[in-house]
């Protein structure tokens, strides 16, 4: 018997890779920074850290390869001003993006964004396309204990939605984002903008860009839009 398809109230979607074409950007400025340290990352060092929280991924280096100076804070903060400061400049926004959301919005449902970005940079990008008051819900992973792919900046979001995970739809360009979202308990439909198309098996849809989301979202995960109805005051 087959089952029946299960009801989706909110989209909640990454922002790096998805909503802006960040994702050179990033791997310009840590090649750059992480050189000043004498360290060398390569092009799969860089996608394995794909969707990871900043700080961690400068941890993760300098356990690796220890310096003195300048700090991991401060090494931090280099990258995110620099990256930032891209954005602005080069105005990355994905078009194909808007109109997802805007498909999305015009079904009545729900959206919020969770980042592994901090705020510093999801601010950045509110500010271009007109994004500034379009999501209900702006969580970044830095005010969770952990980073994805632990699954908490997720199950925030759906806390924060008041939405079951279940009934939240996550949109992710990597692998790290697909795996926090699965492990929220949400469906995920995975668009590797990136050139990464390998370890997407968790991923209950994988679309070539995020120009396909459309009607074709619902068939391939087995999903149907069901917005909320609001209560009505008596």
């Amino acid at each position: 018997m087959k089952s029946s398809p299960r009801p989706i109230e909110a989209v909640v979607f990454d922002m790096d890779g998805v909503l802006v074409d960040s994702e050179p950007i990033w791997r310009a400025v840590e090649r750059e920074v992480f050189a000043g340290v004498g360290i060398e990352v390569t092009d799969e060092d860089l996608f394995e850290t794909m969707g990871v929280r900043v700080a961690d991924v400068v941890e993760r280096w300098h356990r690796r390869h220890p310096w003195d100076e300048p700090s991991r804070e401060e090494i931090v903060e280099t990258i995110v001003e620099h990256v930032a400061r891209a954005i602005e400049r080069d105005d990355a926004i994905n078009e194909e993006a808007i109109r997802a959301i805007d498909y999305v919005e015009g079904l009545g449902l729900r959206l919020a964004l969770a980042s592994s970005s901090p705020m510093r940079l999801i601010r950045a990008v509110l500010s271009l396309g007109g994004l500034a008051n379009r999501f209900e819900v702006v969580l970044t992973a830095e005010d969770e204990e952990r980073g994805k792919p632990d699954p908490a900046v997720y199950r925030s979001a759906a806390l924060a939605l008041r939405v079951a995970p279940e009934r939240c739809l996550a949109v992710e360009d990597s692998v790290n984002g697909v795996r926090s979202a699965k492990a929220a308990g949400m469906v995920c439909v995975a668009v590797p903008v990136s050139g990464v198309t390998d370890g997407f098996e968790e991923a209950d849809l994988v679309l070539g860009t995020i120009a396909e989301f459309d009607e074709r979202v619902w068939t391939g995960t087995g999903t149907i839009p069901a917005p909320a109805t609001p209560m009505i005051a008596g």
